[in-house]
């Protein structure tokens, strides 16, 4: 299994942009479907988007448009792309990885491998 590391997060203003990055070590990245999650101060854990082992992409309807996950199975890596930020963006960032292609890819529980995350704070 791999196992996902989150970097890149920090402060941004309102309009700015941040790229966050997850290195997943371990074997045969490219078979996993990656996902990014991010949890609001005081919130739920929330969908942000995934990109499948195949590549196709989704997003959840709030950062579509504004955001743009990638991964590099060369490099072990999934980004995620983060521009015209706004204060409801900021959270706690978690990379996910997971191997068995079940459920939706928007859910948590069907992850198996999870970052500790990193924190985005974007100021108004």
């Amino acid at each position: 299994q791999v196992h996902p590391e989150e970097s890149g997060g920090g402060l941004a203003q309102a309009g700015g942009s941040l790229k966050l990055s997850c290195v997943a070590s371990g074997r045969a990245f490219g078979s996993y479907d990656m996902g990014w999650f991010r949890q609001p101060p005081g919130k739920e854990r929330e969908f942000v988007a995934s990109i499948r082992s195949g590549g196709v992409t989704e997003y959840s309807d709030s950062v579509a448009g504004r955001f743009t996950i990638s991964r590099d199975n060369a490099k072990n890596t999934v980004y995620l792309e983060m521009n015209s930020l706004k204060p409801e963006d900021t959270g706690v960032y978690y990379c996910a990885a997971r191997l068995k292609r079940l459920g939706s890819v928007t859910r948590p529980g069907f992850y198996d491998n999870w970052g500790e995350g990193t924190l985005v704070t974007v100021s108004s």
